[in-house]
């Protein structure tokens, strides 16, 4: 593999830039941003490209700068895959309910089947790995339906069981965040009832919501044996958004069992 310090160095040569030129390019880079976290010195640049030297963030930005190049590729060159950071996420469990950032203009490429075996009948329920001929990739923004500026991400925490088993716990959750106003129903089903996102003074939670007068109410699944919340309203609680989709595995409520039996 080519070492990143050649390619910054052959991204410099291409633009036919000296080391004194990167040098005070960097430096107006530093004084615009108040900070002399993004200036380089020669000896620096050249640590960079000949002796393996990792520039800081705020430098890596600099040379992204002056040099026209795309900073997630850059990182990359060093290892750092930028689109690694939602799978790893899931080696560190999260016991709260949060918001999830993801770019809505996120440029990343997730696999995605291409091909399926034309015999496949989509009337019936299908072990689809069996079914696929060919993998391809496709830009994570596509896979977005709809406006991406009215859609956000959250996710329920590893510990969450307000809404169980309708929302697992680790359950990543599509908000649209147009959809703030509590509706009275009636509804057919539990599944036809709007579930929302709601922010208050001590973190996030997700479930049903009633308001009245100047409360607002959320109610857990019924099976979730957890209590219902009252706020203030508008006070101490914001709704986010009303979700919308979910991705989520359905064998989290073992890990419920599992921990209440081992419990004293």
């Amino acid at each position: 593999m080519e070492d990143p310090g050649q390619k910054l160095k052959q991204a410099r040569e291409r633009l036919g830039l000296r080391f004194r030129e990167v040098q005070e390019a960097s430096e107006k880079i530093a004084e615009k941003r108040k900070s002399d976290k993004y200036a380089m010195v020669i000896n620096s640049l050249s640590d960079i490209e000949n002796r393996g030297l990792v520039p800081t963030l705020h430098k890596l930005y600099s040379l992204c700068a002056i040099y026209r190049l795309d900073m997630d590729e850059v990182m990359e060159w060093y290892g750092i895959e930028r689109g690694n950071i939602p799978e790893d996420s899931e080696l560190a469990p999260t016991p709260r309910t949060h918001l999830a950032h993801f770019d809505p203009g996120d440029r990343r490429e997730v696999r995605v089947p291409l091909s399926l075996d034309p015999g496949i009948d989509m009337s019936r329920t299908t072990f689809l790995s069996r079914m696929i001929q060919r993998w391809g990739r496709l830009p994570l923004i596509m896979l977005q339906p709809g406006a991406p500026e009215a859609q956000r991400y959250g996710f329920v925490g590893a510990d969450d069981w307000f809404m169980y088993p309708l929302l697992q716990p680790g359950a990543l959750l599509l908000i649209d965040d147009t959809k703030k106003r509590v509706t009275s129903g009636p509804w057919s089903s539990e599944w036809e009832r709007p579930i929302y996102l709601v922010e208050h003074r001590g973190g996030y939670v997700c479930g049903w919501c009633v308001l009245e007068n100047d409360t607002l109410t959320l109610l857990p699944h019924p099976l979730s044996g957890c209590s219902p919340i009252s706020f203030p309203w508008p006070q101490e609680a914001d709704i986010i958004g009303q979700v919308v989709g979910i991705a989520m595995r359905l064998d989290q409520g073992r890990k419920r069992h599992t921990h209440s039996a081992a419990e004293p």
